[in-house]
């Protein structure tokens, strides 16, 4: 599927994906895909992804499938988000597959799945499930 402009435009003004050096894969109607490189930077002392890798692009993922459904006027945050993780994140990169659950007028539930990738094939290593509240700009 194909980036919509203005959901590529938003993506890009997020510093903290800069500096992850994520990148938007792709976005649909009610879902995004964003993955990230596991840098030396982002890793915790044991050498996986730090949890704070998984859960940025995970509640970047999930954000950006609810912008999809949402007016243009608007931008959505982040209310509330849980993570659940499954298993260390060890490879090359981490990919985060968010979806829209059910959309609203004032909230929007999201879940996300992150993925470990190692030489293609990819792990589970965890599932998030939240709340996106529309804001107007």
């Amino acid at each position: 599927m194909t980036i919509a402009p203005r959901i590529q435009a938003s993506f890009d003004r997020q510093s903290m994906m800069t500096t992850l050096g994520a990148t938007l894969i792709e976005t649909g109607k009610g879902t995004a895909t964003i993955a990230a490189p596991i840098l030396p930077g982002t890793q915790q002392q044991q050498g996986f992804a730090h949890a704070g890798l998984t859960f940025s692009i995970g509640d970047s993922a999930a954000g950006y499938a609810a912008l999809t459904l949402i007016p243009e006027d608007q931008e959505v945050v982040t209310a509330e988000i849980k993570i659940n993780l499954l298993s260390p994140a060890s490879g090359d990169r981490l990919i985060a597959r968010g979806r829209v659950i059910k959309p609203g007028r004032r909230l929007i539930v999201v879940a996300s799945d992150v993925y470990a990738e190692t030489d293609g094939t990819e792990r589970h290593v965890a599932c998030m499930m939240g709340t996106m509240m529309p804001v107007t700009l």
